[in-house]
């Protein structure tokens, strides 16, 4: 019996019933306990140094240690690989325990929390992880939900409660639930003792909008679905008590099968690095090659003459087994060539810059008291390298923050400017019992799905599933028409201070076909009422013909409203028969209760009621932009980062805010729309438009010919042409909604519309969805070799952040859950241009310094070994003596580096936001690339060239002051271990461009300590504690105390720091990047970042949450989720062009520190020539 093989059971379905643990227990559900720990006190060392040693350096490591203990190979002590492979493999495991015990922490909390629990007939207070499958728990007021549980009863009337799901999906507006009606009534222990329904449902998945389930009861079945649980993670609000049944637990419950998907993110670093060490260990190996070859033809013609005082030992056969064994002792001597304290010093700075940008107070905002945090410290470098930014719109660009603005009753518009929304007309025109403007302002009040909540008396607080809804029912209030109370069956108003209440009849749901939300109402008067608000096309393609005069100038309000990027909304009702709607009500009654389309034969029936519509007007909302933004997204361009808008809202809208926010401009060559419907059309769309820039860059390569053929010369490539091109583009429309997804997505044309929107400088994605968010980032990442950040600030913008190379998330009106799952995050999207232009350039240039150095000198300090080989019969006898080989990295050179890696500023933050294109480096990978290593490791391979030969000839010819000559060994290790530390010191120090505090102790701190240990292993008292471990005594004394020794020291560090300083002095004269001028403390020339003001003859429309809406359950007196699009068409806008071919070729060789080139580029810019558009055709 194979009673060890793993349990392979799948779960189909689950059966729970209530109030039956031993009935449960035979399904063996888990029980509530969670655990997102790693490891236990027993298990943690086996599984944290398997993890390890995973790791290719670790294992590698691990070798050479075992290979240090075979006495016919080694000639290093073993202490010299154990030391350092002890302390990384330490530091590493008290990282890994620290996080794990703070996990345990945190499992420890949640597991310990209490909730009462029906057992026996009795409440008591039981800890979570001891709830199971099947118990009936009681909840109270701003209490968590323990598990998903079947919502059975509650205090309020119907059996409604409400929750707050921001754990979930990140939105802070309450949600409504509702039990079912034969199980509303159990709210006493004694009904709910005898409750013993059981529950057939869907197994333990991670949807958190669907559930699918029967209650199954006193010989009859009940419908269960989503709207009947509270899952685990949300709060009760607004609910004195409910009583519910768990269905899932633990790690079943549908909030723990969503964790641990986000992906281990690397940076291009990391990756660069895997590769740069494959390479080293290349090299490693031909050089034990090289040293075992020369070994073997060594003991052949000269070691055979020795053999009479230095025979054979048995193990040693022949000169070929000789070269192998000098092979294997080569490959441990050199093996410092890539240290094991490389990683634990990039995990250490990587720490440090993560602190730098949590402890940035000029990224802390005081309104919110919300400070920037970096939640990983592995992505700072990347930071540096942004080519894409995909941003959401609402909330991370604009405030969400809803004011009503504007409206539109009867044809005439009512509203300021500055968006203050007061005029004397319209409170004229309610005073006087305007039946237009109060039929207006009745529908919003009436039309929604907002929950009122008085917490005191006369203090009214409306909880809304959208800022869009609660601006529109508080501008009703504030005109008269207060929405007081809703219960299943009503909605009370207090209408000029009068108390009416409407009976409910019907929701027509919202959903992104529908695009509109409709409500069927019955006044005290006995008329019936439907009342309409969506799209503005939607609506008036559903128009009574005797409103057609009305839209005409209706249309025309909202041209001017969306110019001025507003949202908007069309509103209309209709008086219904009530014969005619009692023939209607049953049909409906009938629709909602198939199982097979129901949703289609809801939507005939809806299409069938909302025809003839009456005209009321349209609404204009104002979401307001976050403080600097224009300025942020204009310096971002500056430093050559694209950035795409990835929205929800429809075309006009997001194209208006794109003016407002300063991505599309007026001086733009190019800004059209991209709006298929079919494969087709967004095919032969694309082609179009490729068509006609090649036609663009051919007319322009003959009219600048002396301009372009320069830089083919110098071979531009086709990136660098379209830079210079600047076309800009706006793609938005259906096809980024819809058809995005359905079209433009497809495996045929994706190549198309990346290479497309890749030539432009500004792209807008409109009606897209969470999902398409993230399929827009992956394409870009699949196929462009570009670092991609994405910022967004709700929980629909979790997939693109969690698909980015970078995610950071915005603290906003949308709740945590984009910041719970982000890398980075703040407050306002300001603060990118300082994460990016400051923090990422520091952090990807501080490393880059870094690593060069670090590889410089530390093949700088291994090669000595190789060179020595060929004067030592290349026996494996090392230079350095085994103590200096193990304290190098880790105690001589380790400080000074990270000091450099941490502190580090080529300019400071001013100057880097001042002049953006300092970041561009970054993104071509300018700073540490393969060539950059290659050259460091020529430099590195060149100073240990001269460390070791001058001070080798210079021995070989020189004597003591007393006439003898320095004959041992170790007076030769000595000097070139001082000379090596001292030439990588002030090496150090040439490459350090700001000097702190910090620098000057770890520099000559480094310097200090290593003199001190140098004369203490070799003094008489350590000698005289430990003979066999120090053997070499008194020769740093005898050594450093000749002069001549010094001078050789002064003339190894000159001859090997000289040659690299007269490159660098030369090429900052010669060839100064701008960098370099930015260096020289020039007065800087402050960028024009300004703001285009944009009218427009477009619409906008208010841009509904792609949720389908709850209407279907406001009736049982929920909450619910509404919101609509429109899908209305733009004319393309013809360009204003200008002479921008000379601009742009001015603007890229512009170097913006210098004053007088700024005011060049500045007069170029203002000339302006029209070059015609050429259009296609198809």
């Amino acid at each position: 019996m194979a009673f060890w093989r793993r349990n392979t059971y799948v779960e189909k379905e689950r059966h729970v019933k209530a109030n039956a643990r031993d009935y449960n227990d035979k399904f063996a559900y888990t029980n509530n306990h969670i655990k997102t720990s790693k490891y236990n006190i027993f298990t943690f060392l086996p599984i944290n140094l398997f993890e390890q040693f995973q790791r290719v350096a670790n294992a590698y490591f691990l070798v050479l240690l075992i290979l240090q203990l075979i006495p016919e190979i080694s000639s290093l002590s073993w202490f010299t690989t154990i030391v350092p492979l002890v302390l990384v493999l330490v530091i590493t495991a008290v990282k890994d325990a620290t996080d794990d015990y703070f996990r345990h922490k945190s499992d420890q909390q949640v597991n310990n929390r209490q909730s009462q629990v029906l057992v026996r007939g009795v409440l008591q207070n039981e800890k979570w992880m001891n709830i199971c499958v099947g118990d009936i728990i009681k909840l109270e007021n701003n209490q968590f939900v323990a598990a998903d549980i079947l919502l059975l009863s509650s205090s309020e009337p119907y059996g409604l409660c409400y929750i707050e799901t921001a754990e979930l999906d990140g939105e802070t507006n309450l949600k409504v639930r509702q039990a079912l009606t034969v199980t509303s009534d159990l709210g006493d222990i004694s009904k709910l003792m005898d409750f013993d329904g059981e529950v057939i449902c869907e197994p333990p998945n991670n949807k958190l909008d669907k559930f699918t389930g029967t209650l199954c009861w006193r010989d009859n079945k009940y419908p269960l679905d989503n709207e009947k649980m509270l899952l685990r993670g949300c709060v009760l609000r607004n609910t004195e008590w409910c009583f519910g049944m768990v269905i899932f637990a633990g790690l079943q419950t549908k909030l723990m099968q969503n964790c641990g998907r986000t992906k281990f993110k690397r940076t291009n670093l990391d990756k660069l690095m895997n590769t740069l060490v494959l390479w080293i260990f290349a090299l490693l190996i031909c050089m034990g090659v090289i040293l075992a070859i020369g070994n073997t033809i060594w003991e052949n013609q000269i070691g055979s003459n020795f053999q009479v005082f230095l025979p054979w030992n048995e193990f040693q056969r022949n000169a070929v087994f000789s070269g192998f064994l000098t092979f294997w002792s080569y490959i441990i001597i050199l093996n410092t060539v890539v240290p094991i304290s490389l990683y634990v010093s990039v995990e250490v700075l990587r720490l440090g810059h993560s602190y730098f940008i949590n402890w940035d107070r000029k990224m802390y905002n005081n309104r919110t008291n919300t400070a920037a945090q970096a939640r990983t410290t592995t992505l700072n470098e990347e930071l540096g390298q942004v080519e894409f930014v995909f941003s959401d719109k609402t909330g991370t660009l604009t405030q969400n923050i809803m004011v009503f603005s504007k409206c539109s009753i009867n044809g005439q518009t009512y509203g300021m400017e500055k968006f203050k929304f007061y005029d004397s007309s319209l409170v004229d025109a309610i005073k006087l019992e305007d039946t237009a403007v109060q039929e207006f302002f009745r529908l919003l009040a009436l039309c929604h799905t907002v929950m009122p909540e008085e917490k005191s008396e006369g203090h009214l607080v409306y909880q809304a599933q959208s800022p869009d809804e609660g601006a529109l029912v508080t501008a009703a209030r504030n005109f008269g028409f207060v929405f007081r109370a809703r219960t299943p069956e009503t909605i009370t108003l207090c209408e000029m201070g009068r108390s009416v209440t409407y009976k409910l009849l019907a929701i027509l749901d919202f959903n992104n076909v529908r695009k509109r939300m409709s409500v069927i109402v019955k006044n005290p008067q006995g008329h019936i009422k439907l009342y309409s608000k969506g799209a503005d096309t939607i609506i008036f393609e559903r128009l009574d013909p005797s409103s057609d005069d009305l839209m005409y100038t209706t249309s025309e309000h909202l041209s001017e409203f969306a110019g001025e990027g507003l949202r908007t909304l069309a509103l209309a009702y209709k008086d219904l028969d009530e014969d005619y709607f009692d023939v209607w009500m049953k049909k409906l009654l009938f629709a909602s209760t198939v199982i097979e389309n129901r949703e289609d034969q809801l939507a005939v029936l809806y299409e069938e009621l909302e025809q003839g519509l009456k005209l009321l007007g349209a609404t204009a909302i104002e979401d307001k932009l976050q403080e600097g933004v224009p300025e942020t997204i204009a310096c971002l361009n500056l430093a050559d980062i694209k950035i795409w808008v990835l929205t929800g809202d429809k075309l006009e809208t997001a194209m208006n805010i794109g003016y407002s926010c300063n991505m599309l401009r007026d001086d733009m060559n190019e800004v059209f729309v991209i709006s298929g419907y079919t494969l087709l059309e967004v095919q032969q769309q694309l082609r179009c438009h490729v068509i006609h820039f090649s036609f663009c860059s051919i007319t322009l390569l003959k009219a600048s010919f002396m301009n372009i053929i320069s830089l083919v010369e110098f071979g531009i490539s086709r990136m660098k042409f379209t830079n210079i091109l600047k076309l800009y583009v706006c793609l938005t429309g259906v096809m980024l909604g819809f058809s995005l997804q359905a079209h433009a997505l497809e495996p045929q044309l994706e190549h198309t519309l990346l290479d497309l929107a890749c030539l432009c400088k500004t792209v807008i994605c409109c009606r897209v969805t969470p999902m398409q968010k993230a399929q827009v980032v992956e394409l870009v990442k699949r196929h462009r070799r570009a670092i991609t950040l994405a910022i967004g600030d709700g929980a629909n913008d979790v997939s693109m952040i969690k698909t980015a190379h970078i995610g950071v998330g915005i603290s906003g009106q949308e709740g945590m859950q984009a910041v719970l799952a982000s890398d980075y995050s703040f407050a306002q999207f300001r603060f990118l241009q300082r994460l990016l232009l400051v923090h990422g350039r520091w952090s990807y240039f501080r490393m880059c310094n870094f690593l060069c150095y670090f590889f410089y000198k530390n093949f700088a300090f291994t090669l000595v070994h190789f060179w020595y080989g060929f004067f030592c019969g290349f026996s494996a006898q090392t230079v350095y003596d085994q103590w200096f080989i193990t304290l190098f990295n880790i105690v001589y050179t380790s400080l000074p580096v990270l000091a450099m890696g941490l502190f580090d500023q080529d300019v400071n933050d001013q100057n880097s936001l001042r002049y953006p294109s300092l970041y561009k480096p970054g993104q071509q990978n300018l700073l540490f690339n393969k060539h950059q290593f290659f050259l460091y490791t020529l430099q590195g391979m060149a100073t240990s060239f001269l460390l070791f030969f001058i001070p080798y000839g210079a021995f070989s010819e020189m004597v003591k002051e007393d006439g003898t000559h320095f004959s041992d060994q170790q007076t030769f290790a000595v000097t070139i271990a001082t000379s090596l530390v001292i030439v990588v010191s002030v090496q150090i120090g040439l490459v350090t461009h700001y000097w702190t505090a910090v620098n000057h102790l770890f520099i000559w701190g480094s310097l200090i300590v290593y003199f001190a240990i140098l004369f203490a292993m070799q003094s008489d008292g350590i000698f005289g504690i430990f003979p066999r471990s120090f053997p070499f005594i008194g020769t740093a004394r005898n050594c450093l105390s000749e002069k001549s020794v010094w001078l050789i020291i002064l003339l190894t560090t000159v001859v090997c720091v000289v040659p690299g300083l007269a490159v660098s002095f030369l090429r900052v004269d010669l060839f100064p990047t701008l960098r370099d001028k930015c260096r020289k403390k020039q007065r800087p020339q402050e960028q024009n970042l300004r703001r285009v003001r944009r009218t427009s003859s477009r619409r906008s429309a208010y841009a509904f949450s792609h949720q389908q809406g709850y209407g279907e359950l406001i009736t049982s007196g929920k909450n619910m989720r509404m919101s609509t699009v429109s899908s209305a068409h733009c004319p393309e806008r013809m360009p204003h062009s200008s002479s921008w071919i000379e601009n742009m070729l001015k603007r890229n060789n512009e170097v913006s520190c210098i004053s007088d080139e700024s005011t060049e580029a500045s007069e170029n810019s203002k000339r302006h020539t029209e070059i015609p558009k050429q259009q296609c055709t198809e």
